[in-house]
C-alpha cells in the first residue's frame, strides 16, 4: 500500500472483513435490543472500580491504513481491556465463529492500547453479560505487545489489498465525478433551478425541501448535483430513497443515464431489495443446515465480494448473477456490498426506520452521506407507521394455544394485565392516559421468557407465538420512548367471544396501539447525521407542515421550483354546484356521470376519474354505464395484482378513448406516467380529506395542541396533496394539453384555491 491514498477503517469493520468464517445463520436467536445492550454495558461499567474508563477512543496506523474504534472499557488498576457483549441464555450457546470475531476485535483494541500507553503487555477480557440473569461470563487472556502487533499486522495485511483498491476506487471515482458532464444538451426548464439548489444544500451541509413539478426530470436533476458535490465535499455515500418500486427504477435508470455502468465513471450502484424478492430458496431456512447458499457463506464471500466490486450496476439481476457464480445468498451479498457501494437505491425504511441498515452503517463507519428522498410527500405517513406498534388480544390467545407449557404462565400474566386495561376502557375506541405499565411489564417478561426458552431449545416457534413475540418486542421498544409525539389507544373488535381457556378471557377482542403522531423525535437524529438531506416532490407545500412533523433542522432551506408548464396547457375547472360530502353523495352520482360524459363528448380521449372510495367509484361508474353506455370505462378493483394494475394502465394507449375509474391516493393517483394523448384529462370528485373517525380526531386534537393547526395538519394538507398529485398525471411534458375537473363546491373557497399549484389558472366556479 506504500504510496497509495490513506484509507480509514473501523475496528469492527476490519474484523468483520477478515475474521468472519463459516455458515450464514439467520435462525432467530434471542438477542438484546439496542436499549438493552446500552443498559447492559452501563451495568458492567458500574460494577468496575473508580478508575475504570468506558468507551475509550483508540486509533493506530499500519502503513497507509488508519484503524480506529472505541474499546468498551479499560481498567488501569488491572491493566485490563474489556470487550463487552450482551446476550440472552447460556453463554455456551454463543457460536464459535461469533467468539472468534469478538476475540479479534478485543485483540486489536489490545494492540492499540499498548501503542497509546507504551505498554509491553496487557490483560484482555471478553465479557458476556446475560441481560436476563445479570450474570457475567468472563474469558481472559494476557498478551504481550509483540504478539498483538503481529495479530494486528496480520489482519491489516489481509485487508490491505482491499483497502488499496478501495482507496484507488475512491480517487478515480472522485476524479471522474469532478469532470462529470450533464447527460443532456441542456437542462429542462426548472431542472437547473432544482439542481443548483441541491448542490448549494450539499455545499453548505444543509437540508433542503424542494417542491418541484412533475415532468422536469427530478430524478436526474437531483442525482447529478449530488454526484458533482461528492469530490468537493468529501461525501462517502449517496442514498436515493423512494416510496415505491417505480421510483427506485427511475433512480437506477437515472444513474445509468449519468454514466454508471461499463465505460462510465467508476461509480458502484446498488439496488437494495427486500429479502423475499431475492431469495433463491424460499422453501428453506436461512442457515447452513437448510440452505446450500448459507452453507459456508462467509468462506465464499471474499471471492464474491471481489467479483461484485467490479460490477458497476448491482441491481436485482446483477446481484443474482454474481451470487450464482459463487453459490452465495444474493440478499446477504447485497447487504455486504452496501458497505462498499457509492450510490444505494432503496426504500425509505433503509435509512429512516428504527432498525435502518444504512443509518446504522453511517453511524458505525462515520460516513458522510447525502440523502435524497423522492416523492417525499409520503414521508409523514410512512414515518408514522415506522414508529407505531400494535398488539392484538386475539393474537395473544392464538399464541397461548400454541405455546409450550413453560411459557403459559408468562402469557397468562399478559392476559390478566390486558383484562385490567379492557375493564378501564369501556368505549369501542378510547385513548389511554399512557402506555399501561402493568401490560408493558407483562409483555416484557413474556418476551424474556420466550427468549430464555429459545436459548434452551433453539428451533422454530409456533407461527402465532413467534408473531406475538415480535409484536411484543416492538411494542415494548416503543413504550420505552413514549411521549407527546405518540398516543396509546385501545380499539375493540365487534362482539367476538373470548375463549374460556385463553389467557384472561374477554367478551370482545381488543387491539392496543402505540400510534406515532409526530415522527420528528425519531427522524431528527437521522437528518442530523447526514451530510445533507433533500426531500423533493411536486407537493411539499406548505413547507412548515413537513418541517414540523419530520423534525427537519431549523436551517432547512426551501425552494419552490418554477414549473416548465404554462396555464394554457391545462384547463382547470371547478364544478362548484356539486358536493361530494358523504351526506350528499347519493345526490352527486348523476351530476358527476353527466359531467364526465359531457367532457368526453366535447373531446374524446383517455381520462382518469378519481373518487374517495371504491363504493363511490362503483356508484358513479355504474350510473355512467346506465346513462351513457357509449362511453368506454374500466375500474380499479380492490387488491389488484401487479399484472392487473399493469393491464389497467395499458388501457391508456396512445390514441385510445375511455375513462378509467380509480381511488384517490391509490396505485394510480401518483407515480403514473401517461404522457401525450395517453391521458388528456382527469376528474377529481373529492377533496381527498382523510375520513373523520375517532383516530383522526385524536390526531387533530394533538396537532392542534402541538402546532395550532389541527384541521389543516390532519385533514386539509394531506387531502389537497392527493388532489394535486392526481391532477399531475395529466400534464407530463411541455407539449401536453389537457383538462382537470375539480368536483366539489369547496374547491371554490379561496383558502383551498391558494393551495393549488401556482402555474394553474382556475376558471371561475361553474
Amino acid at each position: 500500500m506504500k504510496g497509495s491514498t490513506n484509507y480509514t477503517v473501523a475496528v469492527r469493520a476490519l474484523c468483520e472483513f477478515t475474521a468472519k468464517q463459516g455458515d450464514l445463520d439467520l435462525r432467530f436467536t434471542p438477542s438484546p435490543s439496542a436499549q438493552e445492550g446500552i443498559a447492559g454495558h452501563a451495568v458492567v461499567a458500574s460494577r468496575r472500580g473508580g478508575n475504570y474508563r468506558a468507551e475509550v477512543a483508540l486509533s493506530g496506523q499500519w502503513q497507509d491504513l488508519t484503524v480506529r474504534g472505541r474499546a468498551d472499557g479499560y481498567d488501569p488498576d488491572e491493566n485490563l481491556i474489556e470487550e463487552v457483549k450482551t446476550h440472552r441464555g447460556k453463554a455456551d450457546n454463543i457460536p464459535d465463529n461469533h467468539r472468534h470475531l469478538h476475540w479479534a476485535q478485543l485483540r486489536v483494541y489490545g494492540h492499540l492500547m499498548c501503542l497509546e500507553l507504551g505498554m509491553e503487555r496487557v490483560n484482555l477480557a471478553l465479557v458476556y453479560y446475560d441481560i436476563g440473569s445479570g450474570q457475567e461470563t468472563v474469558l481472559r487472556e494476557t498478551r504481550d505487545a509483540a504478539w498483538l502487533r503481529g495479530h494486528f499486522g496480520d489482519l491489516c495485511e489481509r485487508f490491505s489489498s482491499w483497502a488499496a483498491s478501495e482507496a484507488a476506487h475512491r480517487a478515480a471515482r472522485d476524479t471522474a465525478l469532478g469532470e462529470l458532464p450533464f447527460p443532456h444538451a441542456d437542462f429542462r426548464p426548472g431542472q437547473r433551478q432544482l439542481a443548483e439548489s441541491i448542490y448549494r444544500a450539499n455545499a453548505s451541509k444543509r437540508c433542503l425541501l424542494a417542491q418541484a413539478p412533475t415532468g422536469i426530470g427530478k430524478t436526474v436533476g437531483s442525482l447529478f448535483p449530488v454526484l458533482k458535490a461528492m469530490p468537493q465535499q468529501g461525501i462517502d455515500k449517496v442514498f436515493f430513497l423512494a416510496a415505491k418500486t417505480p421510483g427506485r427504477q427511475l433512480a437506477l435508470h437515472a444513474a445509468a443515464t449519468l454514466g454508471a455502468g461499463p465505460g462510465g465513471p467508476p461509480l458502484r450502484v446498488l439496488e437494495l431489495t427486500a429479502r423475499d424478492k431475492l431469495c433463491e430458496h424460499p422453501d428453506k431456512a436461512c442457515h447452513g443446515d437448510s440452505c446450500p447458499l448459507a452453507k459456508g457463506f462467509y468462506d465464499r464471500l471474499p471471492a464474491a465480494r471481489l467479483d461484485a466490486a467490479t460490477v458497476p450496476m448491482l441491481d436485482q439481476q446483477g446481484l443474482r448473477e454474481v451470487a450464482a457464480r459463487h453459490a452465495v445468498c444474493p440478499y446477504y451479498l447485497g447487504s455486504e456490498m452496501a458497505r462498499w457501494s457509492d450510490l444505494m437505491v432503496g426504500d425509505y425504511n433503509y435509512y429512516f426506520d428504527g432498525g435502518a441498515m444504512l443509518y446504522a452503517l453511517s453511524l458505525n463507519n462515520g460516513w458522510k452521506a447525502s440523502v435524497l428522498v423522492d416523492e417525499a410527500h409520503n414521508m409523514v405517513a410512512r414515518a408514522r407507521s415506522m414508529y407505531s406498534a400494535e398488539i392484538g388480544r386475539e393474537l395473544l390467545r392464538s399464541a397461548h394455544a400454541g405455546a409450550p407449557p413453560v411459557l403459559m404462565k408468562a402469557l397468562e400474566k399478559v392476559g390478566r394485565a390486558w383484562t385490567e386495561v379492557d375493564r378501564g376502557a369501556a368505549a369501542p375506541y378510547q385513548v389511554l392516559e399512557g402506555v399501561p405499565d402493568k401490560l408493558v411489564n407483562a409483555l416484557q417478561n413474556a418476551a424474556a421468557a420466550v427468549n430464555d426458552y429459545l436459548a434452551e431449545f433453539p428451533g422454530p416457534l409456533d407461527p402465532d407465538l413467534q408473531r406475538f413475540h415480535f409484536d411484543a418486542l416492538a411494542f415494548v421498544r416503543l413504550a420505552e420512548s413514549f411521549g407527546e409525539h405518540s398516543l396509546c389507544d385501545l380499539a375493540r373488535e365487534g362482539g367476538r367471544e373470548g375463549m374460556r381457556n385463553g389467557p384472561g378471557a374477554t367478551l370482545r377482542d381488543s387491539t392496543i396501539c402505540i400510534r406515532n403522531v409526530v415522527p420528528a423525535p425519531f427522524l431528527g437524529p437521522r437528518f442530523a447525521l447526514a451530510h445533507s438531506t433533500t426531500l423533493f416532490s411536486a407537493t411539499l407545500s406548505p413547507w412548515n407542515y413537513f418541517c414540523d412533523l419530520l423534525g427537519m433542522p431549523e436551517d432547512t432551506a426551501w425552494v419552490d421550483v418554477e414549473s416548465p408548464f404554462r396555464a394554457h396547457q391545462l384547463e382547470v375547472h371547478v364544478a362548484a354546484r356539486i358536493s361530494t360530502r358523504y351526506q350528499h353523495r347519493a345526490a352527486s352520482v348523476g351530476p358527476i356521470a353527466d359531467l364526465i360524459a359531457r367532457q368526453y363528448g366535447e373531446r374524446a380521449g383517455n381520462y382518469l376519474a378519481f373518487f374517495s372510495s371504491f363504493d363511490y367509484l362503483d356508484q358513479v361508474a355504474a350510473e355512467l354505464a346506465r346513462r351513457y353506455p357509449e362511453v368506454p370505462a374500466w375500474r380499479q378493483e380492490r387488491r389488484m395484482s401487479e399484472a392487473e394494475r399493469q393491464a389497467f394502465l395499458d388501457r391508456f394507449a396512445p390514441g385510445g378513448e375511455g375513462v378509467g375509474f380509480a381511488v384517490l391516493g391509490g396505485a394510480f393517483g401518483e407515480g403514473v406516467d401517461l404522457p401525450g394523448d395517453r391521458l388528456i384529462g382527469a376528474f377529481v370528485a373529492t377533496l381527498g380529506l382523510p375520513q373523520v373517525n375517532p383516530v383522526n380526531e385524536q390526531l387533530r386534537e394533538r396537532m392542534q395542541k402541538l402546532f395550532g393547526a389541527g384541521y389543516d395538519y390532519t385533514y386539509l394538507y394531506p387531502g389537497i396533496q392527493k388532489v394535486v398529485q392526481a391532477a399531475g398525471r395529466v400534464i407530463r411534458t411541455e407539449s401536453d394539453r389537457g383538462v382537470v375537473w375539480l368536483i366539489d363546491d369547496r374547491f371554490a373557497q379561496p383558502g383551498i384555491r391558494a393551495l393549488m399549484p401556482a402555474w394553474w389558472e382556475l376558471d371561475a366556479p361553474i
